[in-house]
């Protein structure tokens, strides 16, 4: 867990550099484009299902910053305060019928095999087995491997 918690604040700040002018221009065009706040917070749980408010940017222009997943670059603030890792399994609400105990011993993901393995074109029955899979089998190559699979799939720009 000690490496895990190095590698993603590692990885978070080497990303940083690059994620913090992308999260200024697309908050800039959220604020532009659609009315409200900026950012919405939801209720998530956490590791040992500690509650967190997770940060996501408002999507306007049909979904765009959603399509190129620009919208979750505020859960790099969640990965610095550790209520989140780079890799892990979905960030669930508290009391979500898959919010199992095994769920709760990792930290939530902003990417994890779900993600990679089709997104929102998976049932949830496959996203929720993918999940498992990670908690059961987790350690820092997999989460290599996951990472070097997002950029591809965020970059193919699946829905």
């Amino acid at each position: 867990m000690l490496a895990k918690r190095v590698f993603d604040l590692a990885v978070t700040a080497a990303l940083l550099p690059i994620a913090v002018p992308l999260l200024l221009l697309t908050a800039t065009a959220a604020a532009v484009t659609s009315g409200g706040p900026v950012l919405v917070r939801e209720t998530r749980a956490g590791l040992a299902g500690r509650p967190f408010g997770m940060l996501t940017l408002r999507t306007p222009v049909d979904g765009l910053l959603r399509r190129w997943r620009l919208d979750v670059l505020p859960r790099l603030i969640h990965v610095l305060r550790g209520e989140m890792s780079l890799v892990g399994p979905c960030a669930l609400p508290p009391g979500h019928p898959s919010a199992t105990r095994a769920r709760l011993v990792v930290r939530p993901g902003i990417t994890g095999l779900w993600q990679v393995g089709g997104r929102s074109e998976l049932p949830w029955e496959e996203m929720d087995v993918l999940d498992l899979h990670y908690i059961e089998q987790h350690w820092l190559g997999l989460d290599l491997a996951v990472l070097a699979r997002t950029i591809p799939a965020v970059l193919a720009a699946r829905r």
